[in-house]
């Protein structure tokens, strides 16, 4: 218990009683900038699995029930304020940029980036406190991560 207190010091989040919250405010996240332009594919949930299952230190099943339950909530309407407004409640400003680096992450998934989804990060970004400065400098570390260019995704940036 001590060291789960310890990780979520270090990661910058606040320890709450039941983090079963922020997981699932996350995960509704990740799954709302997959599905943003109606592109739902294999890559992104591959992609927000090992995302939930790194940053929450999740088994494989785990991850993939977390996805699968968030995948099921973005059938229905899901509202962006009420999702940022948990994480920035549970979250300290690292972790806020780190939740919008984890974004771009899955957004850049499928290698490119289109116009509803650029929306989406600016809105949630904002949503988040988090400056476009620190969007943009997640955005390049996730690029640099795997490889890609802005070029590739036809964005001047």
């Amino acid at each position: 218990m001590l060291n789960h207190i310890l990780d979520w010091a270090r990661a910058g989040a606040r320890p709450v009683a039941d983090d079963t919250t922020l997981r699932r405010a996350v995960a509704g996240l990740l799954m709302e900038a997959a599905r943003v332009d109606d592109a739902l594919g294999e890559p992104e949930r591959e992609r927000i699995q090992t995302l939930l299952a790194w940053r929450f230190r999740l088994g494989p099943f785990e991850a993939a029930q977390l996805g699968t339950e968030a995948e099921r909530a973005s059938d229905g309407a899901v509202s962006w304020h009420s999702l940022t407004h948990t994480i920035r409640e549970h979250c300290d400003e690292p972790a806020r940029i780190r939740i919008v680096e984890m974004l771009w992450d899955v957004i850049l998934a499928d290698g490119k980036v289109d116009d509803l989804e650029a929306n989406l990060m600016r809105r949630v970004a904002a949503l988040l406190f988090v400056s476009d400065a620190d969007s943009g400098a997640a955005r390049r570390r996730v690029l640099a991560r795997n490889g890609a260019t802005a070029a590739a995704n036809g964005d001047p940036e």
